[in-house]
């Protein structure tokens, strides 16, 4: 591991993000920042500004950027809010909404 970056709470399902994540698994750094610009999920915004920060950890440490790619991706679960809404007969449903904490660890890629 080079660098890595790390972003807690975010306010989105984990299940949605591990499809996101599935796509830029061992791809090189640049290449998975343009993939997720062109990408229509959610989870970009989160994920683009999570691997640009390990991006910019790995540069401050003098690695270049083009010789990184993403060699651990984990999504875990975050703490639920947990919300109420108006059910029949008087009741109530809960509703969860899911937190996740996803972080980004790079490395320089093998015969560099």
């Amino acid at each position: 591991m080079i660098a890595k970056a790390e972003g807690k709470f975010l306010r989105i399902s984990p299940t949605k993000v591990r499809q996101v994540m599935d796509i830029i698994r061992q791809k090189d750094a640049d290449v998975a920042v343009s993939i997720l610009t062109n990408l229509n999920k959610r989870p970009k915004e989160y994920m683009i500004k999570i691997l640009k920060s390990a991006i910019a950890n790995a540069k401050t440490k003098g690695f270049n950027p083009e010789q990184l790619y993403v060699s651990k991706i984990i999504c875990n679960v975050g703490p639920s809010w947990k919300r109420f809404k108006a059910a029949a007969f008087g009741r109530a449903a809960s509703i969860k909404k899911r937190t996740s904490h996803i972080r980004i660890e790079l490395d320089l890629k093998s015969g560099e």
